[in-house]
């Protein structure tokens, strides 16, 4: 990677509307100099949850212009790594080296819950992000499948 290019990461949840949406959030927030966030579902909700809103404005990150959105809509966009929250085997060749994080889904949690995930969510992406500007020339290999923990 050269110092100008930056790591393109997609997160991927279930509805896209919790989850890959956090971690877009704090992504945005946080690591904009080393990596370029998108976020999508398998199965895209019609909204960003409001309690997904109400917990990431704590944190002052505001996604009131978020909106679901499925694979598909990424059109022929690339990526180098993919976060998948989903629980699931993405559909198709995978669009970049997938990384599985476990996270339980918040949509049906109370909000103390939901603040929970969202940390977790924040931990993980601040592990992702330093990791990068520790090593920008860090390349995710898979194990056997292709699927690394991180």
């Amino acid at each position: 990677m050269t110092p100008k290019s930056k790591t393109r990461v997609l997160f991927v949840c279930i509805g896209n509307a919790c989850r890959s949406q956090m971690a877009e959030g704090f992504a945005v927030a946080y690591g904009s100099d080393v990596l370029v966030p998108a976020s999508a579902g398998l199965a895209p909700a019609n909204s960003v949850h409001s309690v997904t809103r109400r917990a990431m404005m704590e944190k002052n990150i505001d996604l009131k212009d978020h909106f679901p959105k499925a694979l598909r809509h990424l059109g022929r966009a690339q990526f180098d790594v993919v976060i998948n929250m989903s629980g699931s085997f993405l559909p198709g060749p995978p669009p970049g080296q997938i990384v599985d994080w476990e996270i339980d889904d918040p949509v049906y949690m109370d909000y103390e819950e939901h603040c929970q995930i969202r940390d977790e969510i924040e931990r993980r992406v601040m592990g992702l992000i330093l990791e990068l500007r520790r090593n920008p020339e860090t390349k995710f290999r898979g194990q056997g499948s292709g699927r690394v923990g991180l």
